[in-house]
């Protein structure tokens, strides 16, 4: 439990840290652009190594392609909901897509965390770190920005924060030893979540605001993230 604790101070620390140096710290547009591309190549590497190829492995390929697309499906409809009631450029696209694929994802982390080795913990920490920092600065920018009371989006992301560990805990407490189907349909979901918010959230933003480095930053966030997996 110990490590889980960890992992859980981990991921709401970023977003809170994230939220915090968004609404009250200076956050050049061309370093909020390279920051999100930077947790866009981050997320590409883990979306394949930590949720896709997992649930291919423990249950079956048609299995992870059905729950991936509905992963998609269900983040792209809250996504188009939020960007209705908010317009698309509040900050609540980036709020919905570490919430939609945070969730399920951070059920199936309580599980791998359990009996998982020091080394390991810290290289998932550092990766969930590296998404989740720079994702949370630029939303929460967004959110003021747009009008938002930096109150209120603290208080959002702080919810955010609360949610995302408490799914942590509850998959640690109550989903050991559930049925590998299960795990692999909750990781694929993740996983769909995290695709569609890529392509419509993340790396739009991060070329709209620094177009000729967005690549590289994106290239520069895989190359971190297969560091610290091997790491693990």
């Amino acid at each position: 439990m110990l490590m889980v604790l960890i992992v859980v101070a981990v991921v709401s620390g970023a977003l809170v840290a994230g939220a915090v140096w968004g609404l009250y710290g200076k956050l050049p547009k061309r370093l909020e652009g390279f920051l999100v591309a930077l947790a866009g190549g981050a997320l590409i590497l883990s979306v394949v190594t930590e949720l896709i190829e997992p649930s291919v492995q423990t249950s079956s390929l048609w299995t992870s392609m059905l729950w991936t697309v509905v992963g998609a499906a269900l983040f792209t409809g809250v996504d188009y909901l939020i960007d209705e009631k908010w317009n698309s450029e509040s900050g609540g696209g980036l709020l919905a897509a570490i919430t939609l694929d945070g969730v399920p994802e951070n059920l199936a982390l309580g599980v791998a965390l359990i009996g998982a080795e020091p080394v390991a913990v810290a290289a998932l920490a550092g990766s969930i770190l590296l998404s989740n920092l720079p994702e949370a600065a630029g939303g929460a920018k967004e959110m003021a920005d747009n009008g938002m009371s930096k109150k209120k989006a603290l208080m959002l992301w702080l919810g955010a924060a609360g949610l995302l560990s408490a799914s942590a805990i509850i998959g640690n407490l109550l989903l050991e030893g559930a049925n590998p189907h299960l795990l692999a349909g909750i990781r694929c979901l993740a996983a769909g979540a995290v695709i569609a918010s890529l392509a419509t959230e993340v790396f739009p933003q991060a070329y709209k605001e620094d177009s000729h480095m967005a690549g590289i930053a994106t290239a520069l966030g895989f190359i971190l993230a297969l560091v610290l997996s091997d790491m693990g």
